[in-house]
């Protein structure tokens, strides 16, 4: 039998909990990766707090980008105290178990929050759309209870669809093996631990990555094909410039998002490509949140300006 096991369906165990393999095949580096995912984790959440606070008390980043931008802030901080604490305590103690229940909730905020991001940096780059390629009837079109509506409806879309995920994942048998080769409960490793027909959950797990992943990621290349094309049809340099900066950084920030997320998702998991897509999905959960507040910060006038405010008022 399996460790946690209840005898269930006949002669199967219905598992109740899961061992998070994690980085077990790497004992010696077990501390190294522990006080690095620590220093990450401290500077993700310190980061994106700032980069919330900044837009929350700075008039000047009261606009469409900015209240959007507050929002990725708010959902990356989440999202990584969803996935670093748990991989943090397994590092640190070697418990690497994890509830049938705790996994599940693991993987309905996350596949969630995976959903809401991928629809935010959606409706991020169709604000940049308008703002560049509509200039003058961008504040008719992008008015405040538009934003709250596209804000809002990535949050409930996100939440909402990912919920019909968990509930059918919720109602699979797990009889063994209780091993995940991952550091964070996913759908497609839970898939493949489950005794039942694996079919219709496949064809599940199609539709949504289709409906979170594809659909926004084409939304947002149409945007950006509009917004080059435009940019290239300014006469000056100086021009193409400026409106090139406005976007740039949310550009990096959808390249770097959307390649890793494509390559984990799109492509079948083999033996073979495991380690591999381990590494990439460490880059998308826990590097992209790390790096996201740089981007915006260090390459963006007015949130440079907002914290030299804050600098100049509460430290000088």
């Amino acid at each position: 039998t399996y460790p946690m096991a209840n005898r269930a369906h006949g002669n199967k165990t219905s598992i109740t909990e899961f061992i998070l393999l994690g980085f077990q095949t790497l004992p010696e580096l077990q501390f190294f990766l522990f006080l690095l995912f620590l220093v990450t984790y401290i500077v993700t959440v310190a980061g994106n707090l700032l980069i919330l606070a900044l837009v929350v008390a700075d008039h000047n980043l009261h606009t469409p980008m900015y209240f959007f931008l507050g929002n990725l802030s708010c959902l990356e901080t989440c999202y990584s105290s969803i996935i670093l604490p748990k991989m943090l305590a397994g590092l640190l103690t070697g418990v690497q178990s994890i509830s049938f229940s705790g996994c599940l909730t693991q993987y309905y905020f996350f596949g969630s929050l995976v959903g809401t991001e991928c629809f935010l940096l959606s409706v991020m780059s169709y604000d940049r759309y308008l703002a560049i390629c509509h200039p003058l009837r961008y504040t008719a079109l992008m008015r405040g209870r538009d934003w709250l509506r596209l804000a809002g409806g990535s949050w409930i879309g996100g939440f909402l669809g990912n919920g019909i995920a968990t509930f059918s994942l919720s109602l699979l048998t797990f009889c063994g093996p209780n091993t995940i080769d991952h550091f964070l409960c996913d759908l497609d490793p839970l898939i493949r631990l489950s005794c039942n027909d694996s079919q219709m959950m496949e064809t599940l797990v199609f539709i949504f990555i289709l409906i979170f992943s594809l659909v926004p990621f084409l939304l947002t290349v149409t945007s950006y094909i509009c917004i080059i094309a435009t940019i290239l049809r300014i006469p000056s340099t100086r021009g193409r410039q400026k409106a090139f900066s406005t976007c740039s950084s949310h550009l990096i920030v959808v390249t770097i998002y959307y390649g890793t997320l494509l390559i984990v998702y799109m492509f079948p998991t083999t033996d073979l490509l495991g380690d591999f897509q381990k590494v990439v999905s460490i880059i998308y959960t826990v590097l992209t949140p790390l790096v996201n507040p740089l981007i915006y910060s260090l390459r963006n006038k007015e949130v440079k300006d907002a914290l030299r405010k804050v600098i100049w008022f509460h430290v000088i």
